[in-house]
């Protein structure tokens, strides 16, 4: 049986995830590259990581919520605040009725952290999951720069690419202007990929198969 880097036994919860899992390794040929097993390497991370760090993994996705990309809204120009509004405000309406978190947006480039109640309790929020979906929960906040963004996939709110985008309302709207370079744009690509992983390991915890 593959261990983890810690020596643990590589064992998951559900059956769909233990066949990416085993997709992931069937793909190695020459060598083992975990490079190219995003899924493995996530399985690590919950596996060895998460139960020592559980408490400052928690609070590192609620560090997200504190100064979350979705409240932070431009003065001008009006289109790009019109595009902001549209894609931002019904996930903070959703973080309040779905979550209890009443986040404040903000205007402007001065930057404001949401209160310590918002933060406590998506530090409780968080800590609630198990440690594979709280593996998952701290890369998707780390991947948008936003709490709300992470637990929205979590909870099957919305699909992961599509809440990456939703984070990117700011780059895109600047892209549409000034255009983006090869460069920007195959880094883009590389983190739609981590996205579609982040939404497979979601799907895969909520199927027993």
């Amino acid at each position: 049986m593959p261990k983890s880097p810690a020596r643990s036994p590589l064992v998951v919860p559900t059956r769909p995830l233990a066949e990416r899992l085993a997709r992931e390794w069937d793909a190695q040929v020459t060598e083992i590259d975990t490079m190219t097993m995003p899924t493995v390497r996530m399985a690590y991370t919950a596996i060895d990581r998460i139960p020592m760090t559980r408490d400052a993994v928690a609070e590192e996705v609620s560090r997200f919520g504190g100064s979350d990309v979705i409240c932070h809204f431009a003065e001008a120009p009006a289109d790009l605040l019109e595009a902001e509004q549209r894609a931002w405000t019904p996930w903070i309406d959703w973080a309040r009725t779905r979550l209890g978190v009443d986040l404040e947006p903000v205007s402007g480039v001065t930057t404001k952290a949401q209160s310590p109640e918002v933060v406590s309790k998506l530090r409780s929020l968080a800590a609630a999951n198990d440690d594979f979906h709280l593996a998952g929960l701290a890369f998707g906040a780390a991947l948008y720069g936003s709490a709300v963004l992470a637990f929205a996939v979590r909870r099957g709110a919305i699909d992961a690419v599509t809440a990456l985008e939703t984070s990117w309302v700011d780059e895109t709207f600047q892209a549409s202007r000034w255009g983006i370079d090869e460069e920007a744009e195959a880094r883009r690509e590389a983190l739609r990929g981590e996205a579609a992983m982040l939404q497979g390991w979601f799907e895969a915890l909520s199927s027993r198969g």
